[in-house]
């Protein structure tokens, strides 16, 4: 396969998918594969500076919560089956899950927030009750500091929960606000120092970092702009605040490259504890399955051939980090736009689709 032919086919591809939405103002790509000899990393939008930006990953950061809580299973300071009661204080458990006059709070298992069974609302998407969407709340007022017990609590007051414990899938960013705080219960340490000492530092991601604290090394760059219905929130302290575990780190496409490789090849997690990661399954959309933090996209028969299979994880801000297993590709980068979501999972659906053109015109066998 001519490497430079298709990096370039995908670099101009990737620019045009930009240039021609207006409410993207600037987009990050990597793309590496050591079988066919691909490793670019680009940038595009009339924003952006540098490749190797920081930028913040939105949900991505659900799967190093989730590979937080796998490496404590594994030694063994808890258990994927263990009632979440056992670790949350009172003032938290109040009230947390109650449907249709029954409380299922005692019922919640940590397995059920990873794969987002629990039943529990999401406090970032779902509509309330009554009054402000969370949305409206970080827009009207951008100094606010929001703690994520505060956050819980506004969710349980103005959100409906969707179903018991373990019968359906709904996202919840809720979900993911508890295991951070479960995390920080098991470990005695703050999320952010878990997330450095586990993950960041032995991988050497030194560009990465938590919501408001500092990485291991400084970024000669700006963090990228990020965006919510089309107004920069970058420095707005209530989306800083706000996001916590399911959303609140920052990295770069670098740095993410390498998280996802440590993955893949076990160096974080033992291969059976990846296996169950994926396996244990909400279903998200049609063709995606939500795993322990993990989305896994499946094939559909006549609608998503197997030939597209990968998994990873990906945000509302148009976020994606995907492995492709059938051209060994690692797929990293972001829209920078609340609300994409979609986009960003299709567009990098659409890069796999032309590796595989490349690799079959240049006749390579998978």
């Amino acid at each position: 396969m001519e490497k430079t032919k298709v990096q370039i086919e995908i670099e101009q591809f990737f620019k045009n998918k930009v240039k021609k939405d207006l409410k993207i103002h600037n987009a990050y790509l990597r793309v590496h594969s050591e079988k066919y000899r691909i490793d670019f990393s680009m940038n595009t939008g009339k924003e952006s500076i540098h490749p190797d930006q920081p930028f913040y990953i939105a949900s991505i950061s659900k799967l190093f919560t989730s590979v937080l809580f796998a490496q404590l299973i594994e030694q063994g300071h808890c258990s994927y089956e263990d009632k979440i009661s056992k670790y949350l204080e009172i003032d938290i458990l109040n009230n947390l899950h109650i449907y249709k006059g029954k409380d299922y709070t005692h019922e919640i298992k940590i397995k059920h927030l990873l794969n987002n069974t629990s039943g529990l609302h999401d406090f970032f998407e779902d509509k309330p009750v009554k009054g402000k969407a969370f949305v409206d709340l970080i827009l009207d007022d951008p100094n606010r500091t929001w703690t994520p017990q505060e956050v819980i609590q506004w969710a349980k007051e103005n959100l409906k929960t969707h179903f018991p414990p373990g019968e359906r899938f709904h996202y919840s960013d809720t979900g993911y606000h508890l295991l951070g705080l479960i995390i920080e219960k098991i470990t005695g340490l703050s999320f952010h120092e878990v997330l450095s000492k586990n993950i960041f530092e032995p991988l050497g991601m030194k560009h990465s970092h938590f919501s408001r604290m500092k990485p291991l090394e400084e970024s000669p760059y700006e963090i990228a702009k990020i965006y919510m219905r089309n107004i920069n929130v970058t420095h707005y302290q209530s989306m800083r605040s706000s996001v916590y575990a399911g959303g609140g780190i920052v990295s770069t496409t670098g740095d993410l490259l390498k998280f996802m490789k440590a993955l893949v090849h076990y160096q974080l997690l033992q291969k059976k504890t990846i296996e169950k990661m994926k396996n244990d399954c909400g279903k998200f959309f049609l063709g995606i399955d939500y795993g322990y933090g993990v989305m896994n996209i499946k094939t559909i028969p006549l609608l998503m051939p197997a030939k597209y299979n990968s998994w990873g994880n990906a945000g509302s801000t148009g976020s994606f980090m995907f492995y492709h297993p059938v051209t060994d590709t690692y797929i990293i980068g972001t829209l920078n736009q609340s609300g994409y979501g979609q986009k960003g999972i299709k567009l990098m659906l659409q890069i796999a689709d032309k590796i595989l053109k490349a690799i079959k015109k240049s006749e390579v066998l998978l």
